[in-house]
């Protein structure tokens, strides 16, 4: 534990999170001293405010900060547009999500789209761009994934996921697939538990891999794992299961094994973020993504971030004293490691930045990103002119810790200066829904029901019943997976983005006589 290369080796495998928008004193040292790998970045480390689509120069403190300090730092990012935006989450993402783009199947609109993703995180500072997503959204239960995912078709997530990691990768930035072996086909977020696959490896074969080889064909530079358990595959999660990352290698993937957040509670409630980051590299992991250091919200320490840091090198290096962990292990990765970091330092991965095929400039992209979102959405049902200012009634499902924010962007976008009233579901008992339900809906003027989950035995599609006899004028907007066709009238956005609800808000303005269809 007191040897300065070892300690050294340990810090290049390691990947924190940082509280405040400075590099705090202990990052800079371990950067600049302790051979830390780099860092994630989080929307409370950059300023805040829209990002339009050219201001891809705008480069933010935290940029300068690393690359004063090493040109090799790997900066990583969850960027993916639509729901999941660090850079914009203020206000909202400007770019196409996945399942907007798996609708509109244009994979030069996909590949134009990971070009501005990784342009605007480049300006950030971020040279690593934890996206696409390559689940294949299976389970429309799924509480983490759903329209984060290109689609539930192995075939079209594939094309759509080769064409984001080329666009990514096409100007110096690394892309990062996400979540091996694929999340798509549970009912439980893994922020909050352990989920279990519990369909066997040949369906795993044949619907969830074939996007991360298809990624791996378009020569992404990482993947990510994901805290899930396959029972054939043994009973640990794949981040920390070797049988699992052991078979990411056999299919041809030489890059870096990220693992997801070792805060998320399926690792941290079960083995704990410092005993399974050494279970991850033992796994054969290379790079340790540690977390977050706000997930805690109001327990949040103000050194929060070292504690978590401190936590997981302590555990490394207890593991290397004590021959739990074999040096070679942590070299080999610490060597992968090293070897992405100077790609990315010499301008990418063939030493310059090249075009991507089809896309375009991302100055320009804004209007075509707009152009994606309205030909993603779909109407069921003729939709009357509804001119703002409405009143929004927004029943939607708190956002999860994945999306880094809980701004009401969306409700206010669709309100147009109108009023937005919140509902909980879970928070009012079954006999008192209709009552707050019919209260709500007294309101004059255009009224929306704003929904993420309207599954058959969704709290949100009840609400959407009750307003069908009580408000039968009523709007759906559904920001979620599209379902059964609901009793009132429904745009379907695929995003709960700003550039979604500016699209709805829009197609709310004048209406639609006809069902649309993407």
């Amino acid at each position: 534990m007191h040897d300065p290369a070892l300690r050294r080796l340990v810090g290049a495998v390691l990947w924190p999170g940082y509280l405040g928008r400075e590099l705090p004193d202990w990052l800079r040292r371990e950067l600049a001293e302790g051979g830390l790998a780099g860092a994630v970045l989080f929307s409370h480390n950059l300023p805040v405010g829209r990002v339009a689509p050219g201001e891809a120069g705008r480069v933010s403190r935290p940029a300068s900060a690393f690359r004063d300090l090493r040109d090799d730092v790997l900066v990583g990012i969850d960027e993916e547009g639509g729901n999941v935006t660090r850079l914009e989450a203020a206000t909202g993402s400007t770019l196409p999500g996945a399942a907007q783009l798996g609708a509109v199947d244009d994979t030069d609109a996909t590949a134009a789209t990971g070009r501005a993703l990784a342009e605007r995180s480049l300006a950030a500072g971020a040279n690593v761009v934890l996206a696409p997503v390559a689940d294949v959204n299976t389970d429309p239960r799924n509480p983490v994934i759903g329209v984060r995912a290109f689609g539930d078709s192995p075939e079209l997530v594939s094309r759509h996921v080769a064409a984001a990691v080329r666009g990514i990768q096409s100007v110096g930035a690394a892309a990062c697939v996400k979540h091996f072996p694929g999340h798509g086909d549970t009912h439980v977020d893994s922020h909050h538990a352990l989920p279990t696959l519990t369909i066997d490896v040949e369906e795993i074969e044949r619907m969830h891999l074939p996007p991360f080889c298809a990624a791996i064909e378009a020569g992404v530079a990482t993947v990510m794992t994901g805290h899930l358990v396959v029972p054939q595959w043994g009973d640990a999660p794949a981040t920390l299961n070797a049988a699992v990352l052991g078979r990411l290698r056999a299919m041809g993937f030489e890059g870096v094994i990220v693992t997801d957040a070792l805060d998320m509670a399926a690792v941290r409630e079960t083995v704990g973020a410092g005993p399974g980051a050494v279970q991850a590299l033992l796994a054969g992991a290379d790079l340790l993504c540690i977390g977050n250091p706000r997930n805690r919200g109001a327990a949040t320490a103000p050194d929060q971030d070292e504690q978590d840091f401190r936590e997981v090198q302590a555990a490394v290096l207890a593991a290397l004293d004590d021959g739990t962990l074999p040096v070679v292990a942590l070299e080999r990765a610490a060597e992968r490691v090293r070897k992405l970091g100077a790609a990315l330092a010499g301008g990418g991965f063939s030493g310059e930045r090249t075009e991507a095929p089809g896309t375009t400039d991302a100055a320009s992209w804004g209007a075509d990103a707009a152009s994606v979102a309205r030909t993603a959405m779909t109407v069921d049902g003729p939709v009357a002119p509804a001119p703002g200012p409405r009143t929004v009634l927004d029943v939607r499902g708190r956002a999860t810790i994945a999306v880094d924010g809980d701004a009401d962007y969306v409700a206010d976008a669709l309100a147009a200066g109108g009023r937005v009233v919140r509902l909980d579901t879970g928070a009012v008992p079954g006999d008192r829904l209709r009552g707050a339900v019919a209260a709500a809906a007294e309101a004059p003027g255009a009224f929306v029901v704003l929904v993420d989950a309207i599954g058959a035995h969704s709290a949100q599609r009840d609400v959407i019943e009750l307003l069908g006899a009580i408000r039968p004028g009523a709007v759906v907007v559904n920001v979620g997976m599209p379902g059964a066709r609901l009793p009132l009238a429904a745009v379907h956005t695929r995003a709960a983005s700003r550039l979604a609800a500016e699209a709805a808000s829009a197609l709310l303005e004048v209406g639609s006589r006809r069902e649309a269809t993407a």
